[in-house]
């Protein structure tokens, strides 16, 4: 689902007269809850040329904002245009989410059929004529995804984590979607999931830091199963990576376990918020650049849960196969008549 702003007359007005070709670049940014027209260019020379010249400096890397850019080329409707998402990583998370949720209505005002790329980025390498570029050569099909918008599109369809949320931003309150947020590791955090992928310990705990928006490490202290319960705050969300030893089937085996705890509701819907879009890419992170194969991932709002009977079925779930015992065919019902015995060929046929 999107959300759904008002669009201002000027705004509306302006997009319908780029269309024609005289406008090069058209930057749309929400303001007063309203989509309003931030700036314009008109072209000066090839769009490749215009590009760099006119794109980087209308990028503020504390606020997002929506880029149409036009090209030189042109389909059955009229000019093609690019549609950049601009979301840079320093920008607040409300205005993140807030930008998010409104990208649908920002395309289907200025009609989809005249744009023929759309661009997602963070960082200037990834909307860039050189980034662009990459993103055109990468692609296979019509309207594709850039590399960044594979990455989200690949944790909704895997962790089914599409979240929404209630936001007062307009006179009817909607739903918005809240696509996965990347909080970055803080160094000691880093050194700590090194060290686990290295198994030179066997626990990592992590808490959100939502002030400075990163990740940072609570403890590593040893701990064994018995111990996890007491691991876990009552009052506050927390990552927990655990080395789980244990034996299977004759084998001993070293299987790492993620645990996401959230006390129920005794926490802010902000850090319940947070701490659920961080969940999977924290995990795609530490998947990648430790290599740590996650074997169980697991959601609790009570450590007591976490018992050692709870990790292995977890781990090794029991499989459920009933076999079916042959059930003999019953006879017909009612009275069957006098038994007979068949002699053989030339015999006598004797009747009970």
């Amino acid at each position: 689902m999107f959300l759904s702003l008002v669009v201002t007359l000027e705004l509306r007005d302006f997009l319908a007269r780029a269309r024609g070709g005289a406008v090069r670049l058209i930057k749309v940014r929400i303001q007063d809850e309203q989509l309003v027209l931030g700036a314009y260019r008109e072209p000066e020379e090839s769009w490749e040329k215009d590009y760099d010249h006119f794109l980087l400096p209308l990028l503020d890397e504390q606020e997002p904002c929506y880029v149409l850019y036009r090209l030189d080329s042109q389909n059955a409707q009229g000019y093609e245009w690019i549609f950049i998402s601009w979301s840079p990583d320093q920008s607040p998370v409300k205005q993140k989410m807030l930008y998010a949720a409104t990208r649908a209505t920002v395309k289907k005002e200025f009609g989809g059929g005249h744009l023929k790329y759309e661009i997602f980025g963070t960082a200037e390498e990834d909307v860039c004529l050189l980034g662009y570029q990459h993103h055109v050569s990468s692609c296979s099909g019509p309207a594709p995804l850039t590399l960044a918008e594979q990455e989200l599109q690949k944790i909704k369809m895997s962790e089914g984590r599409v979240k929404q949320v209630k936001t007062d931003i307009s006179v009817e309150t909607k739903h918005q979607t809240l696509q996965g947020v990347a909080f970055p590791l803080q160094e000691t955090a880093k050194r700590a999931m090194q060290q686990l992928s290295q198994k030179r310990i066997n626990y990592v705990q992590l808490r959100l830091d939502v002030e400075k928006e990163t990740i940072e490490l609570v403890h590593s202290h040893p701990t064994e199963t018995r111990d996890l319960p007491r691991r876990v705050p009552k009052d506050s969300a927390r990552y927990h990576f655990f080395l789980y030893k244990h034996s299977h089937e004759g084998d001993y085996l070293e299987s790492v376990v993620f645990i996401y705890s959230m006390p129920g509701y005794s926490c802010s819907i902000k850090e319940r918020m947070l701490y659920s879009s961080c969940k999977s890419r924290l995990l795609e992170e530490v998947e990648k650049d430790y290599h740590l194969e996650v074997a169980k991932k697991l959601e609790i709002d009570d450590g007591d849960e976490l018992t050692d009977e709870f990790l292995y079925d977890e781990v090794h779930p029991k499989q459920h196969a009933h076999k079916q015992a042959f059930a003999k065919p019953r006879g017909p019902a009612g009275k069957r008549g006098h038994k007979r015995l068949i002699k053989g060929t030339g015999e006598t046929i004797l009747h009970s």
